[in-house]
């Protein structure tokens, strides 16, 4: 197998190994993309298997990088999962959902108008460094060997533990009340989601990721990555 940046530069040998960096479309979960590729490289190989897999899972409602291994190279897998990860998006507050975010309808209001871009600034500093988070419940991880997300929404309870995280950055690149756009820059396992809920009730309100986009995994960019259908069209064309 190649190594190092030879995997992610064409021509792919795609059985050999080969990484790709994919920009995930708006509403596509990670395993539709990776599915996606996955059926265009067997018709196109002739070939009845082929392992395909992700490096970080991104929720439907989120855009931006994916890091996708194909054959042999699906083995590194577990180091990029290990990178920092940096995204930007968009924190509003004045409301709550279950999930954190757009997918599930607004659960509760909060007032707002207390809120001030020198309370936004004080408290943005309380969010840097090692922090106990709490996964959203509509998340992926399991429970019981059942992910969480099914739990919710059968309506079970579930008990989450913390995990400790770290953001190296949390910067709010503009300040639009109710709305914080801004960029971080984070460890493995952090949850946006959280860190948007957390947030709005750091202020004294509520808060859900109304955006988000991943442009960073460790050093790799989305600057450099496909857009899906340009890729899917680059492996019709072998």
């Amino acid at each position: 197998m190649m190594s190092g940046q030879d995997l992610f530069n064409p021509p792919y040998d795609f059985q050999a190994g080969a990484a790709l960096l994919v920009n995930k479309p708006l509403e596509w979960t990670s395993f539709d993309v990776v599915n996606k590729i996955r059926f265009k490289l067997r018709y196109k190989l002739g070939v009845k298997k082929i392992k395909v897999g992700h490096a970080g899972t991104l929720d439907p409602l989120a855009t931006g990088l994916l890091l996708i291994c194909t054959g042999r190279a699906t083995k590194k897998l577990n180091d990029f999962q290990g990178m920092d990860k940096t995204y930007t998006g968009t924190i509003t507050l004045g409301a709550t959902t279950p999930s954190y975010d757009l997918e599930t309808e607004f659960n509760q209001t909060f007032p707002t108008e207390h809120i001030t871009p020198k309370l936004v600034e004080k408290t943005r500093e309380s969010f840097i460094g090692e922090l106990a988070q709490l996964p959203p419940v509509y998340s992926a991880i399991k429970k019981d060997g059942r992910p969480m997300y099914k739990k919710a929404r059968a309506g079970i309870k579930v008990e989450i533990e913390p995990r400790n995280i770290f953001i190296h950055h949390f910067n709010f690149t503009r300040i639009e009340l109710p709305h914080l756009h801004f960029e971080v820059h984070c460890s493995k396992g952090t949850y946006i989601r959280s860190l948007a809920f957390d947030f709005g009730k750091a202020l004294g309100s509520g808060g859900h990721l109304s955006a988000l986009c991943r442009t960073k995994i460790g050093n790799y960019s989305l600057k450099n990555a496909w857009e899906l259908e340009n890729l899917t069209d680059y492996i019709e064309n072998l």
